[in-house]
């Protein structure tokens, strides 16, 4: 189970709890011309009060946005050297250059400061920080103990609940893999509670061997708990002894003549090999529960492997692209990953790296630290653990180039992508939106976002357009150009207020309309009311008979154009505008889903779950609820006047 060393810390509960008595904080601005000899005055004036204590600090900009975020052994010295700027590389000199503020917080140690820099790094992303950009989640097997007889399901997200996690998995397909080869082998069920509770015969995956059907008495709490170690033991890395307990067992069935049960387990062997030769990888001796990671460079990219590996097994690996490595070392690079992956992973015993980093011990201390446990890093010469690391650097090269190779097709068709559309320079935010509804019904519109590293997922959204109105009045249901304006209103004022000087990141170059003139001017007619004047839009008209390869390009001068059926920047739209309608369509499906089990007295307000119980049990559905009259409704359990009145307002609306 997850320790409370393992759980994420607050920053801001750091600072206020853990180190209260020593924290002290300063904020001095200065000018706000973005001059280098402004950000000296700024950091010098934070150095007079300054103490030579462990700490990290913050750089500040002008309007208050962290610049940077750094850790230091002695505050007083390591901030010292931002005013010796011409002994700083070209990046750091500009973050001076901007620098207006400094806030500062002390630590009882330099571990302590490693482990708040990285926690401030991914709550704040500032723009001269190594920032680790894939922050998906991991997921886990859960075997848990709550219940008679434990449930193995996969798991995302918090670990929270009594039970025990293992992982992390690199990738759903690891998990899945995993689970169903442990279903035929040990038996154990993977339903819900409440599925459990309610059969009365045993359910398909009892027939294909993969559950014991202990739902309804196939098989006693005992012998279900003997699977239940047997699980244990395996996935904790005693897979050769439960293979040995098998073998005993099908041996000991087979001279007894019981050939049947001889099979069963026989095939429970069969799936146990399977897993093993389809996740071990020979880690032997050395690293029986460890992650290995090897970077490698090229083109000024880093590409970051990482494999997992539990009781000897590979668990999956994952390649990582960190950002904002322009003129930082490689090892700097690795030690900002070490920090910031382990902020919310659990950390293994061992973490074996393809080098040994110049602050090594103090990695190695603020692990443990997280942890809980003694976290030992080392970077192997001989062995199997060598084997290990030249493995990840053979697979982070071959990660690392495959990405160089579709990073320079992408930016490429950028290139050409902004002759196309007569752009300054190839966009490096393009937005596409698209909307999905079915006779106006569980409308809802969808943006995706592409750039030179590909489609950018984390930065998909969805528009709700339940409540949506244009110009203060709803809009009519089926209205694609009142939906496009009210979506493209949204993102556009939001952006406006989170983001109104343009220099996060989020603003974008391009934006491409699923649809004709008409969705292009409703488009235009709303930015131009936000005054946002200077983004190139652009609709996407299906061809006659919405052939693919006819479309026509609405331009915003009033123009059309159409491609070559051959080009390649024209296979580039269709591509970005069949993920914005994959994405809207599988959004649409998700709420029409949900919406067909949804009850109509979820909308009512004031209706808790408690009096939606009461109202169902009086009144036996909610079609009988909505064609009550208000005596009656007075009449339910826990239902006040004042609670009727509202409720018969709701479904009888006075024109």
């Amino acid at each position: 189970m997850r320790t409370p060393a393992d759980r994420p810390l607050d920053p801001e509960a750091t600072t206020r709890d853990r180190f209260s008595e020593e924290a002290a904080t300063f904020t001095v601005k200065g000018r706000d011309t973005p001059d280098l000899d402004a950000g000296v005055a700024a950091i010098r004036n934070v150095l007079r009060t300054l103490p030579a204590r462990p700490g990290v600090y913050r750089m500040l900009d002008s309007g208050g946005d962290v610049l940077y975020v750094g850790k230091a052994r002695a505050l007083k010295s390591r901030v010292t050297n931002y005013t010796q700027v011409t002994r700083l590389p070209r990046r750091l000199q500009r973050m001076v250059a901007q620098t207006r503020g400094m806030t500062i917080v002390t630590t009882n140690s330099e571990s302590e400061a490693l482990l708040l820099e990285a926690q401030l790094i991914k709550r704040f992303r500032p723009a001269y920080n190594v920032l680790l950009r894939d922050d998906k989640s991991f997921p886990f097997i859960f075997l848990r103990e709550d219940h008679a007889f434990p449930r193995i399901a996969k798991h995302r997200g918090a670990r929270v609940g009594k039970g025990i996690f293992y992982g992390p998995f690199a990738s759903a397909g690891a998990v899945n893999t995993t689970l169903n080869a442990l279903q035929k082998v040990f038996l154990l069920r993977s339903c819900s509670d409440s599925f459990f509770a309610n059969r009365s015969r045993p359910c398909l995956l009892h027939q294909i061997k993969r559950c014991s059907a202990p739902c309804v008495g196939r098989i006693d709490t005992a012998a279900y708990a003997e699977l239940v170690d047997d699980a244990k033991g395996f996935l904790s890395g005693r897979s050769q002894e439960v293979q040995r307990k098998l073998g005993g067992q099908m041996e000991a069935a087979a001279a007894s003549m019981d050939f049947e049960r001889a099979a069963v387990v026989r095939d429970r062997l069969r799936a146990l090999t399977y897993i093993q030769g389809s996740q071990a990888i020979n880690a032997g001796d050395d690293a029986k529960d460890a992650d290995v990671i090897a970077l490698a460079c090229r083109a000024g990219t880093m590409c970051i492997q990482v494999f997992f590996i539990r009781g000897g097994q590979n668990w999956g690996h994952r390649a990582f692209f960190p950002a904002h490595t322009a003129d930082v070392s490689e090892d700097e690079v690795l030690a900002a990953f070490l920090a910031q992956f382990y902020d919310d992973v659990p950390v293994p015993r061992e973490v074996l790296l393809d080098r040994t980093l110049a602050e090594n011990d103090l990695m190695a201390d603020a692990l443990s630290e997280r942890a809980g446990k003694r976290v030992a890093l080392r970077a192997p010469q001989r062995g199997s653990a060598r084997r290990l690391i030249e493995q990840a650097q053979r697979n982070a090269v071959e990660a690392l180039d495959r990405r160089l190779a579709e990073s320079t097709t992408q930016g490429k068709l950028l290139a050409e992508l902004a002759e196309v559309f007569d752009l300054s320079s190839a966009p490096q935010r393009v937005e596409v939106y698209d909307n999905s509804h079915i006779m106006g019904t569980n409308a809802l519109g969808a943006m995706i976002v592409a750039g030179p590293e590909g489609f950018r997922k984390n930065a998909y959204r969805k528009f709700n357009m339940k409540d949506a109105q244009v110009g203060g009045a709803a809009i009519t249901p089926g209205d694609d150009f009142g939906m496009m304006k009210a979506m493209l209103g949204r993102r556009f004022a939001r952006l406006e207020h989170e983001d109104p000087d343009r220099t996060g990141g989020d603003w974008p170059d391009l934006l491409l309309i699923d649809g004709g003139r008409g969705q292009l001017n409703a488009v235009l007619e709303v930015m131009g009311e936000l005054g946002v004047h200077n983004v190139c839009v652009v609709g996407v008209a299906k061809g006659p008979d919405r052939n693919a390869g006819r479309e026509t390009f609405y331009l915003p001068n009033g123009g059309e154009l159409t491609l070559p059926p051959n080009s390649p920047v024209l296979f580039f739209l269709q591509r970005l505008r069949d993920e914005a309608h994959r994405f809207a369509i599988g959004a649409h499906r998700a709420k029409r889903s949900k919406a067909i089990v949804a009850n109509p007295l979820d909308d009512v307000p004031g209706i808790g779950p408690a009096r939606k119980r009461a109202l169902l049990m009086h009144f036996g559905t909610s079609r009988a609820v909505r064609g009550a009259t208000l005596e009656d409704l007075e009449k339910a359990p826990g239902i006040s006047r004042a609670t009727a009145v509202a409720l018969h307002g709701h479904f009888h609306p006075r024109g």
